[in-house]
């Protein structure tokens, strides 16, 4: 959902780019350096560079925390996640929808929802959750399809990939209609969502006792 949500104010809001969704920012890349009207070589590559920071940073906090502490590591990695969109969310405060003209707004907030972007994906991967893929849905749609009945499958894990798909769709029109508003209602919505999922890894911890590797 928070991906969806992103990648619409992103994609609206900051000049035709990705913040979440890194396979589309390499093609806007390749096609930016071909000289294609609306795009931007400068936009797109700060945004990768954002995003890979925080992947980074997702990675270091799970290699500090790993031991016996999951939960933690999970949780604070989300509160993080939250805060950077907030953030972005109030640097976005009073510019409208599109900030592709404002300079220092606009790069402030692709490079706080990049990193935010960066530390919620290197959290998924590393919790290893099957099927769930919280951006690139491509080979989520193909197992969907290549492994159907139609194709003379079982297709396990039908449900976790469908899930991802509606959940992207569902983010993507949620981002694009809190966009109506402004760019900062987008934002933090999102910012909020991670939030509340931060809180839920927390409780879980909680309610489940010590954390298990």
């Amino acid at each position: 959902m928070v991906t969806g949500v992103v990648d619409a104010a992103s994609f609206l809001g900051l000049g035709h780019i990705f913040t979440a969704n890194m396979t589309g920012n390499i093609v806007f890349l390749g096609f930016a350096v071909a000289g294609a009207p609306g795009l931007s070589f400068a936009r797109s590559g700060i945004a990768l560079a954002a995003f890979a920071a925080g992947a980074v940073l997702g990675g270091r906090m799970e290699a500090r925390m790993r031991a016996g502490r999951r939960h933690l590591w999970a949780s604070s990695a989300f509160a993080l996640e939250a805060a950077l969109l907030l953030a972005a969310a109030l640097v976005a405060a009073g510019w409208g929808t599109d900030l592709t003209d404002r300079g220092t707004v606009l790069y402030a907030v692709i490079v706080l929802t990049g990193l935010g972007m960066g530390i919620r994906n290197a959290t998924v991967r590393k919790l290893g959750v099957a099927d769930l893929n919280t951006t690139v849905l491509t080979l989520g749609i193909a197992g969907l399809a290549g492994d159907s009945f139609l194709a003379g499958g079982a297709n396990p894990g039908w449900s976790r990939r469908a899930g991802s798909v509606a959940i992207m769709f569902a983010g993507a029109a949620l981002g694009a209609w809190l966009l109506r508003a402004s760019l900062a209602w987008a934002l933090g919505i999102a910012g909020f969502i991670s939030g509340a999922c931060a809180l839920a890894v927390a409780l879980s911890r909680t309610a489940g006792g010590p954390d298990q590797r």
